[in-house]
């Protein structure tokens, strides 16, 4: 699950990247030469929609969705539990309605055939597809949270349910930041011990056959 995580993140944040390299060339362009690229705005509308329904699915995957959990600590572990399966419920229903709400919108775009106010005039059937995939997408992961939600609220699994549906508090928060840090401040030294030891290994194989030239060099000059 965090490897999904880690690779959405990447993907998200190369988008924004090149949609940021591509304003300041916009910008640049504008300022000094009095040119424009005629659609930064609209690929940076299409980013920010699309983006941020994705951002939707990564933030149920790490449990980061804000959750008032000020009393939820306080209060006896069977409510806790069923608070933690209605959030579940809940998010849900709401990724359901807001999926059917895109559904017809689209429909509308593709009935009157709307195209973009923008000098490409580009067909929005095209990127509210996109946009519709998104929220699909988050609609379908929180489903499959609920339905699991569901099924150990049922079979008794209360335990595991509230450890994985409980609201993500601060001391997790944290323990999480340092474990990544502490990852991320052992991966160089892993290199430098993969370089050492391919360099070691590189020598151990060499030596034969420097031993075998010298060898032969000095019997040839006898």
């Amino acid at each position: 699950m965090k490897r999904i995580e880690t690779i959405a993140s990447m993907i998200f944040g190369a988008v924004f990247l090149l949609l940021s390299v591509l304003v300041s060339a916009e910008t640049v362009l504008r300022k000094f030469f009095s040119m424009s690229l005629q659609g930064a705005d609209e690929l940076g509308g299409y980013a920010l929609a699309v983006g941020g329904t994705l951002a939707f699915s990564l933030a149920l995957l790490g449990r980061t969705h804000i959750r008032i959990d000020l009393f939820h600590e306080l209060l006896p572990r069977k409510m806790q539990t069923g608070l933690n399966w209605l959030s579940a419920v809940l998010m849900a229903a709401f990724a359901a309605t807001l999926c059917w709400t895109t559904f017809k919108v689209i429909g509308e775009t593709r009935d009157y055939g709307s195209t973009a106010a923008t000098p490409w005039a580009t067909p929005l059937i095209y990127p509210q597809g996109v946009w519709f995939a998104s929220i699909a997408t988050f609609a379908l992961v929180s489903a499959g949270f609920a339905l699991r939600a569901t099924w150990l609220l049922f079979s008794g699994n209360h335990d595991t349910l509230n450890t994985e549906f409980h609201p993500k508090g601060v001391s997790e928060e944290v323990k999480e930041e340092l474990e990544d840090f502490e990852h991320r401040s052992q991966a160089p030294d892993e290199s430098r011990h993969e370089a050492r030891d391919a360099a070691s290994a590189q020598n151990r194989t060499q030596a034969p056959l420097k031993t075998a030239g010298v060898t032969g060099t000095a019997g040839a000059a006898k």
